[in-house]
């Protein structure tokens, strides 16, 4: 195999191997402190990560104010301090080798303030900040005021192209390098587009060298493209180190290094992630983000295909054949479905989903009563986790709301991903992965349930394997 010629980050040459950070106390200061001190780059996540009191316990994110707005205001509190505290503990980890940078989602709730005021509190600490969830027009003025690099994640030329004209090129200097994401392959949210077929993935190679000759145009021809997602093996890329038409190419790592002594996850992920099969990680498209996104396919993702397949359309008057009166209870007026809607609708009632609740599709949906009273709990408990939200109807921006109507197809993504990363059981949850995750269990690396250190598994990749 090609050997792996080091790249600059943040003005240090280090091997291209890159942690991708995971957000929600997934990748914390210990384990991308420790991919630090191997010689690549770790990523911390700064998405509500974990921060502990001077006694080494665990703070708890807990909300007491009575609204959402002044909840926000907490969360954000929450994820500058965990952000910090983990910064902190990846420099003592790393030892002043590799790089550290963070991860950023620029639609989480107060992503704009979370970035300025980490930046603020770890100055000399971070060499870079990766995000992408969105287009994330600011990062460039954002870590260009702080001298810092910064590494937009994208998923196709095209989005590269839009950022570069309307705001990169004005920071062109501090652009560290380009993050293609897999909108296929890659785990947690995915940058699929419209256009773009969910089930059909597409190689690549040619996404990634039209790409490159964005970047060309723009005389980025040094700066690196970071490829992510599906990345297991360096040997099965070999073609793309030292290759002319794609110039420097790093690789980064985000499904492996969960399986790792220093990964934060708990025990009961690790042993699942040893077990998987292919077919058990799907794309969805059921996050209160919008986007899709690449998970387990576990009890938490079943319940939820299945709440989506108990969905009828209705109308509020007689109209063509919604002509079967329907009452949904609660004091409200029927409504009208077709004859054979109503029937299955009659049958769902039957096994038990006896609650009907209106999506902003003009569709209804059929719960239990308890599932109901847990959707609408989690959504008057909304915190402002993202910068929108389509299951509580949150936005950032006064009069804090998206002016649609919540939708009970979806679920509130901080709980479940602060539920599964502190001990839950991991079936009831949402649990991200990348498509290769079922790679763990066909990998001989792994075998007798072997769990590496963090130096161990990048050793082991060193060596394409």
């Amino acid at each position: 195999m090609k050997s792996l010629n080091p790249l600059l980050f943040g003005g240090v040459e280090v091997l291209p191997l890159i942690e991708g950070g995971k957000g929600v106390a997934v990748t914390n200061g210990a384990s991308s402190g420790a991919w630090a001190a191997s010689g690549g780059v770790g990523t911390i996540s700064a998405v509500n990560a974990d921060a502990f009191d001077d006694e080494g316990r665990l703070i708890p994110q807990i909300y007491h104010a009575k609204n959402r707005r002044e909840r926000h205001l907490e969360l954000i509190e929450y994820a500058v301090r965990g952000a910090i505290y983990q910064t902190q503990i990846a420099h003592e980890v790393a030892g002043g080798q590799g790089r550290l940078h963070i991860n950023v989602l620029w639609e989480m709730g107060g992503a704009e303030e979370i970035l300025e005021k980490v930046m603020e509190g770890t100055k000399g600490l971070i060499h870079g900040v990766t995000c992408g969830a969105g287009m994330p027009y600011r990062l460039a003025e954002i870590c260009a005021r702080f001298g810092v690099h910064y590494y937009p994640i994208i998923s196709s030329g095209r989005a590269f192209r839009a950022l570069w004209k309307r705001a990169y090129h004005k920071f062109s200097e501090f652009l560290g390098a380009v993050v293609y994401e897999d909108p296929w392959r890659a785990g947690g949210h995915n940058g699929l587009s419209n256009v773009e077929d969910p089930l059909v993935p597409e190689d690549p190679y040619p996404r990634v060298k039209a790409l490159r000759d964005i970047m060309n145009e723009a005389g980025l021809h040094d700066t690196p493209i970071i490829m992510a997602g599906g990345v297991w093996f360096i040997r099965e890329w070999e073609n793309w180190i030292d290759n002319p038409e794609l110039g420097p190419i790093a690789f980064q790592f985000g499904t492996r290094p969960l399986l790792t002594e220093e990964s934060p996850i708990p025990e009961g992920w690790k042993q699942r992630l040893l077990t998987l099969k292919e077919d058990d990680i799907s794309l969805h498209r059921f996050s209160p983000t919008g986007f899709y996104s690449s998970a387990i396919d576990n009890r938490f993702l079943k319940d939820l295909k299945a709440r989506d397949a108990r969905q009828v359309a209705f109308t509020q008057e007689l109209l063509g054949e919604h002509d079967a009166p329907f009452d949904i209870g609660g004091g409200n007026r029927p409504v009208f479905l077709t004859a054979a809607d109503k029937g299955r609708a009659m049958k769902w009632v039957d096994e038990g989903y006896t609650t009907a609740l209106r999506t902003p599709d003009q569709t209804l949906i059929f719960v239990t009563p308890e599932s109901e009273r847990e959707i609408h709990q989690d959504q008057v408990d909304c915190m402002g986790c993202l910068s929108s939200c389509r299951f509580s109807n949150w936005a950032q921006q006064a009069p804090w709301n998206n002016g649609k109507k919540a939708d009970p197809r979806s679920f509130c993504i901080q709980k479940t991903l602060q539920n599964i990363a502190h001990g839950a059981d991991v079936d009831g949850e949402l649990m991200f992965a990348g498509h290769n995750a079922y790679r763990f269990a066909e990998d001989p690396f792994y075998s007798n349930g072997y769990i590496p250190t963090v130096n161990q598994l990048f050793e082991r990749i060193l060596t394409g394997d």
